[in-house]
């Protein structure tokens, strides 16, 4: 019989992703996630919608000024959320 050892939860969790194709699908809705964390509540509360598709994330803000204001760091934003996620999931974001 063959003898197997214990492993944890999360390396099990993870593998059946990978083997279903799902990892990516994942790690978008992680840095979607990630965004409140990021940014703070200020700026959250004007977030009205966000979602990552291809390395693109995008995010529907409610002001103009803040919008221009978030796309002179979009560069430390998506710095943030990557590595929060733990993976270079997001490329480039769109504010919407």
């Amino acid at each position: 019989m063959k003898r197997t050892y214990p492993r944890q939860i999360a390396a099990i969790i993870d593998e059946a992703m990978k083997r279903a194709g799902l990892t990516d699908s994942l790690n978008e809705q992680r840095a979607s996630a990630a965004w409140p964390d990021v940014v703070g509540p200020v700026v959250n509360r004007y977030t009205s919608r966000r979602f990552v598709t291809d390395g693109v994330m995008h995010v529907y803000l409610t002001s103009a000024p803040l919008k221009n204001e978030l796309s002179f760091n979009k560069s430390g934003l998506i710095a943030a959320i990557n590595r929060i996620v733990g993976t270079d999931v997001v490329k480039e974001i769109q504010f919407h």
